[in-house]
């Protein structure tokens, strides 16, 4: 298969990730399609690393993957604990994460 079609592919996953998150207004969606963005962005690299022939694009992918799982923890706990407190995890009012 052509990495071209890996990048499309990229490219099209990001694309929705960016629309997910300008869109959306629930915090988990926008964590979903942020998660998306990130993961796209590693289908990419891993393209160019195989295109190239090295090893590089899936070191940085790896890395990402690391990030991004602390990330998860941390997102995560932070909107449960904001929609514990005010029963809603929309991300239109900012004035809630005031005490």
């Amino acid at each position: 298969m052509n990495p071209a079609n890996y990048v499309i592919l990229s490219a099209i996953l990001f694309s929705l990730g960016a629309i997910g998150v300008l869109v959306r207004r629930n915090a988990i969606i926008v964590f979903m399609s942020v998660e998306l963005m990130l993961n796209a962005a590693n289908l990419a690299f891993v393209a160019f690393a195989r295109t190239n022939g090295n090893l590089d694009g899936q070191v940085v992918a790896f890395f990402v993957m690391v990030v991004a799982a602390a990330e998860v923890v941390v997102g995560l706990a932070i909107i449960v604990t904001i929609f514990r407190s005010r029963r809603s995890a929309s991300i239109d009012e900012p004035n809630l994460l005031k005490y």
